[in-house]
């Protein structure tokens, strides 16, 4: 018989039976597969193809509901047991559960979790909302917070441990606060940034740096979710074992005292050795100079973050997997894999930018070479053992972000000139750890001027416009130049600026 003629007999045999007990004998002929892990998707195409048709259907009904949450579950690696009405289902593991309440119609009454030892909580979560690509993130975040080497106890450890440093972490952030203080404000000067508490299995976040174009949008589209750069709190495991508190370790200061954050002595009482660390973990990796990881390496007192020899970055916790390489060539890849909605040569070195009332720009950035001075790595994790260490590395994310928001303001995708119309040409070349030239050409004579921009750190930014002796002024100030920085985080914007007070030099000469 061949094949159309097959698929006929089977959609005639089965077009007058309801859609339910079509699933229930498509899985009988799979020999029921989602009663069992399902550790590769590429495996199992026709659970692949199931998935993909109760997604299809918005899962309308309690059982195709259930089917979901079940398949979803499975692939996590965690068990799922229904209860005997069908209108309960329980997602478990070693260490947490999840009660997942339905209604005959598959409307979802009540979500609760509850981790080893502690009594269940009431979750609004985006299964309600039939969001699965949401709640299987949720439900890999649950896991991953128990990636613990050892037995159910020392996974419960790590997660007091992680515990105590939340609520540490919120001690701090409360430190200098004020009623009135915004969101903003919070993010560019609070000891922890904005901190955001860990809700069922979205771990803390903590958002530590927003460009003044960001601070903008969120101004002009109110109730809009603008965010800046963040970095979640968990903890993960290692190979070797170190000492992580257990308890809250902070000291609040009275009133009157010093808002600097104090804490207690590391003892065997407070503590415990664990093979874990806690971490930041960047959504993104960030572009990081090797100065700076240095700085991170030192306060964090974790070693071998850089092993010199193979000239890459080695961990019990890798922070990247990438080689040491120009770190101006990896904030370009940065900028264009966010800017850009089609892949560009990471070779790109030029780029056309326009500006209004003014000439279209071009920037040629010198990427450098590999120098230990000039030279960086993608971080995407930092690992830590004391909380004492997170104000200090938030500061050192702040500066870098920074920067590396100054280099990509002249970053586009557009590496092209398209048009004939005038250009103004610029060369950014990398001048110390924390400082970069913007080299250009005098508007009024044939010389080169230059503009240094120091970013000391992310809330004080110095610059200083050197010009030929010969060549006239053109009434920029350091300071002028440093406010226009700060106002904008952007070069074009401030070269801009220049060349429109050059023509006010120009006109009055």
């Amino acid at each position: 018989i061949s094949t159309n003629a097959l698929m006929e007999q089977l959609c005639l045999k089965y077009q007058q039976r309801p859609w339910t007990e079509t699933l229930r004998l498509v899985y009988f002929c799979m020999d029921n597969p989602l009663r069992r892990p399902v550790s590769h998707a590429s495996d199992s195409p026709l659970v692949s193809c199931m998935e993909k048709i109760e997604r299809t259907l918005h899962a309308k009904s309690m059982f195709s509901v259930m089917n979901a949450l079940e398949s979803l579950s499975r692939q996590k690696g965690l068990n799922v047991h229904v209860s005997p009405s069908g209108t309960a289902c329980y997602i478990t593991s070693m260490m947490f559960y999840l009660e997942v309440q339905l209604e005959k119609d598959g409307n979802v009454m009540d979500v609760k979790l509850a981790h080893f030892g502690e009594a269940p909580v009431q979750l609004f979560l985006f299964v309600r909302m039939r969001n699965y690509d949401a709640f299987g993130k949720i439900l890999e975040d649950l896991s991953n917070m128990y990636q613990i080497p050892g037995n159910s106890e020392m996974k419960a450890k790590g997660y007091l441990a992680l515990q105590a440093l939340e609520k540490d972490l919120y001690s701090i952030s409360l430190l200098d606060r004020t009623q009135d203080v915004n969101r903003v404000t919070e993010i560019l000067h609070g000891k922890v940034g904005h901190l955001v508490p860990r809700t069922g299995g979205t771990p803390m976040n903590i958002e530590f740096y927003i460009s003044p174009y960001q601070i903008l949008e969120a101004e002009l589209n109110p109730g809009s979710q603008v965010c800046g750069t963040k970095t979640v709190v968990t903890v993960e495991g290692t190979d070797m074992l170190h000492k992580l508190p257990l308890s809250p370790l902070i000291v609040v200061p009275q009133s009157g005292e010093d808002s600097n954050p104090a804490f207690l002595q590391l003892t065997d009482e407070l503590s415990m050795d664990l093979p874990a660390l806690f971490v930041l973990k960047f959504h993104q990796p960030v572009p990081m100079s090797s100065s700076s990881i240095e700085d991170i390496q030192r306060l964090t007192g974790i070693r071998n973050l850089i092993d010199n020899k193979k000239n890459h970055l080695v961990s019990g916790i890798q922070i990247s997997g990438l080689k040491l390489a120009p770190l101006y060539e990896l904030i370009v890849q940065s900028a264009l894999k966010e800017k850009c909605s089609e892949d560009l040569s990471t070779n790109e070195s030029c780029f056309f930018l326009s500006l209004p009332d003014c000439p279209k720009h071009c920037y040629f950035i010198n990427k450098g070479s590999e120098k230990s001075d000039l030279a960086g790595a993608l971080v995407s994790k930092i690992p830590f053992s004391h909380p004492k260490c997170v104000p200090g590395v938030i500061e050192i994310l702040r500066d870098q972000v920074a920067y590396n928001t100054l280099i990509s303001s002249c970053v586009s995708d557009k590496h092209i000139n398209e048009d004939d119309s005038e250009l103004l040409y610029f060369e950014v070349v990398p001048h110390r750890n924390t400082s970069f030239c913007v080299f250009f050409l005098h508007p009024v004579e044939e010389n080169l001027a230059c503009v240094i921009i120091d970013v000391i750190t992310s809330r004080e930014v110095h610059c200083h416009l050197q010009l030929n002796p010969q060549d006239p002024a053109l009434r920029c100030s350091d300071d002028f130049m440093a406010r226009a920085v700060k106002r904008c985080m952007s070069v074009p914007v401030v070269m801009r600026a220049i060349f429109r007070n050059a023509a006010k030099v120009k006109a009055d000469s």
